[in-house]
């Protein structure tokens, strides 16, 4: 799978929408706020702002009650977008009813995709069914090793769901990736790893790590404090995040919001 550059220079310009959290019903809400509402209104703010951009990237929790009819309307509602989508599954989501809205015109499920001439990136699956936390497969973390020795010319960003290192919330930190040292040592032993992103967290994520950019994004519905040792909810608005791979390795990368006091939830929630 190849994705082409539309940029003069070569760049590659992504979208990231994570953790839609989408029911078969259309009213269907997660602490009060309506996922598909939500959803709709950061795909028509993306579109209002006539930005460039070649795929689009979502990091699993495409669904809440793991319906099809919640994949479906995932689907539907990225039309507007007009440029392929890549999917991978988080831990709400159940992988069976994923794969009935394939093969879509639109969306790509696939484990790697060449970007342009200088990039490429490998999509793994951290899904541990059943419960919040993630791990790498042995298969997967072959997967990744074999990728970056396949490629080693080519700058490399990584997706997967969990966040491979701790975001300093104690609750969240319990649902992270589990044996992360395990996908980190694949990573240190080659130097063309540039970034990692994920969804997950529900909050906005940039930090560095042995000159790894790791970087999470705000859920299209609910945000997660950030910082807090027990479960707390944010008042910042639902959002997406925008990144330009750059032919020399570099990146920009932009948190873009809806309007402050869109879609607020019940802060009296304990969990979900």
């Amino acid at each position: 799978m190849k994705v082409t550059s539309s940029s003069s220079d070569g760049s590659i310009k992504l979208l990231q929408i994570t953790d839609t959290h989408l029911f078969e019903a259309t009213d269907g809400s997660l602490l009060s706020v309506n996922t598909c509402d939500s959803f709709q209104a950061v795909v028509d703010a993306i579109i209002k702002q006539a930005c460039s951009y070649d795929a689009v990237l979502a990091t699993g929790d495409i669904s809440q009650d793991h319906s099809e009819v919640s994949y479906q309307r995932f689907e539907k509602g990225i039309i507007p977008l007009q440029k392929p989508c890549f999917w991978l599954p988080g831990n709400h989501d159940y992988k069976p009813n994923m794969s009935s809205v394939m093969p879509s015109q639109q969306i790509q499920q696939v484990e790697h995709a060449l970007l342009g001439e200088h990039w490429q990136m490998i999509m793994l699956d951290s899904q541990v069914v059943g419960v919040p936390h993630g791990r790498l497969s042995d298969q997967q973390l072959a997967l990744l090793e074999e990728k970056l020795a396949e490629n080693a010319e080519r700058h490399t960003l990584i997706l997967l769901h969990h966040h491979p290192i701790l975001v300093g919330s104690a609750w969240l930190d319990q649902h992270t990736l589990k044996d992360s040292h395990d996908f980190w040592q694949v990573v240190d032993k080659y130097d063309n790893v540039n970034a990692v992103l994920c969804g997950h967290v529900h909050q906005d994520m940039n930090v560095t790590r042995h000159k790894v950019r790791v970087m999470a994004t705000p859920s299209t519905c609910i945000q997660f404090k950030p910082d807090s040792d027990d479960f707390a909810l944010d008042t910042l608005a639902p959002g997406w995040r925008e990144l330009e791979l750059k032919a020399d390795g570099s990146l920009n990368t932009t948190v873009k919001r809806l309007p402050q006091g869109s879609f607020q939830p019940d802060f009296n929630s304990a969990g979900y």
